[in-house]
């Protein structure tokens, strides 16, 4: 392998304007994200609108939002966790350490999805219980996971290895894996939901149909001539101590991902307790929340990603002061974008709402709770910049802590303790989520600018 790939056309961001290269990486991430939650948003809005079922299927769906974040927690641990070490090993010139890099990631998450997929369908029962499922609610949550479960391989090489094309410098082609297994999910879905009458299980094989296209795509690539470090390079070989240097990386998305699904489960089952009678209901609020989450969250998580092989790439570089604008580019375009989704939440809750849910009085009652989830939602942009400058230096100690700070530190006890103390104990559960923005944001961010910042300055001069 040549050592010259680093600084050729493709995957070469030491040269050229921060910005231009941040913005150019991040457009095409924010689409392939977004058509990445084309997956689950279309499955939510078809599954919203079943003719006769009411709101149950929506609500098992909701309660399947942990198992998917477990999913992801391991995607992320093996393989967005080694991408910032590959665009380091780049940046160094060392692309024998890259192709170790890729391969033992792509090792892992073979692994792992075998692993999970048997795990999932031996305690599938007292999993979903435990996850808030009630007896109304648990068919339909049980009738997708049995079908999605199939998927977990086809999801997780589609999406752990597309990092790997990203970190080359081929960010269009990574959104073309997600883009064609999005636009075939958006054909099936309706097909198998209503023409083959199959509901909530025809939203399931519609997904891992989609996932599996993704997954053939991201394999055609990695083996083929265009990639400039492939999985058929000859002279890769299994590592222990890479493999640890990835999940030690890894850690803070994981870590993120199961605190997510751990935030699901606590919200989950405080909303049964307190929610009684109307339990199905406020689970239901809070799957469609979440899900104008995932697509108010898209653009910033884009320009994260889009960031971090730019600042990894300078970083192994020693081009110090590239990094500093890449890190300044990050926060800034984060905080406009966050406003501006803020603003438009506020504005228009119903219409969100609306797509998920066509039931007039539960629609109704989620507005108020929406507008308090996202009261503070302009702190995430603080949050994402800290964290990701952290991941992108493989500071992976500090990114973890502050993986932890917001979610398990702060929102789990504070969804926990607000019920106890609030005349509405339904409102505390949506109340914790921008009090921890507001704390565990701030925090990220300026532990960031003191430790990491403005020493980069010093090793600039």
């Amino acid at each position: 392998m040549s050592n010259s790939k680093a600084s050729g056309k493709n995957g070469d961001f030491g040269k050229g304007s921060v910005a231009l290269l941040i913005t150019k990486q991040a457009l095409p991430l924010t689409a392939s994200q977004l058509a990445q939650l084309v997956y689950s948003i279309t499955d939510r809005i078809y599954i919203g609108h079943i003719p006769g079922e009411g709101s149950l299927p929506l609500t098992g769906l909701g309660l399947t939002f942990p198992v998917v974040s477990i999913i992801s927690a391991f995607t992320l641990l093996f393989g967005q966790g080694g991408a910032p070490l590959f665009s380091i090993s780049r940046g160094e010139g060392n692309d024998k350490k890259a192709s170790d890099i890729l391969y033992n990631s792509f090792l892992m998450l073979v692994f792992a999805a075998l692993i999970l997929t048997v795990s999932g369908y031996i305690f599938m029962k007292p999993l979903l219980y435990a996850l808030g499922a009630s007896d109304e609610s648990y068919p339909y949550a049980a009738s997708y996971l049995h079908i999605y479960l199939l998927g977990t391989l086809f999801t997780m090489l589609a999406t752990g290895l597309n990092f790997y094309i990203t970190a080359q410098g081929f960010p269009k082609t990574a959104m073309v894996t997600v883009l064609s297994g999005a636009f075939l999910n958006m054909l099936l879905d309706p097909l198998f939901i209503f023409v083959f009458g199959m509901g909530i299980r025809g939203a399931a094989t519609a997904t891992i149909i989609s996932q599996l296209a993704s997954c053939i795509w991201v394999l055609i690539f990695l083996t083929g001539k265009k990639a400039l470090i492939s999985l058929r390079d000859k002279d890769h070989a299994f590592s222990p101590s890479v493999c640890r240097k990835i999940v030690t990386i890894g850690f803070t998305g994981f870590v993120m991902e199961i605190t997510n699904a751990a935030t699901q489960i606590v919200c989950n089952r405080t909303l049964r307790r307190y929610g009684k009678d109307q339990s199905d209901t406020y689970i239901m609020i809070m799957a469609i929340i979440s899900s104008v989450r995932s697509v108010m969250s898209v653009a910033v998580n884009g320009i994260t990603s889009g960031a971090q092989p730019v600042i990894g790439f300078n970083y192994g570089a020693r081009k110090y002061d590239r990094v500093k604008k890449g890190i300044r580019t990050m926060a800034v375009f984060g905080f406009i974008y966050t406003a501006f989704a803020w603003l438009i939440i506020f504005l228009f809750p119903g219409f969100f709402i609306s797509l998920f849910s066509k039931d007039a009085d539960a629609n109704a009652l989620a507005v108020p709770y929406l507008h308090i989830f996202f009261m503070a939602y302009v702190f995430m942009s603080l949050q994402f910049a800290g964290q990701s400058t952290f991941m992108s230096l493989g500071k992976a100690p500090q990114a973890i802590f502050f993986s932890l700070l917001r979610k398990a530190l702060l929102v789990i006890p504070l969804t926990l303790i607000l019920p106890l103390y609030l005349s509405d104990p339904i409102s505390g559960v949506f109340w914790a989520e921008p009090i921890s923005n507001i704390i565990g944001g701030s925090a990220s961010f300026f532990t960031m600018y003191f430790t990491v910042y403005r020493k980069l300055g010093k090793k600039s001069e």
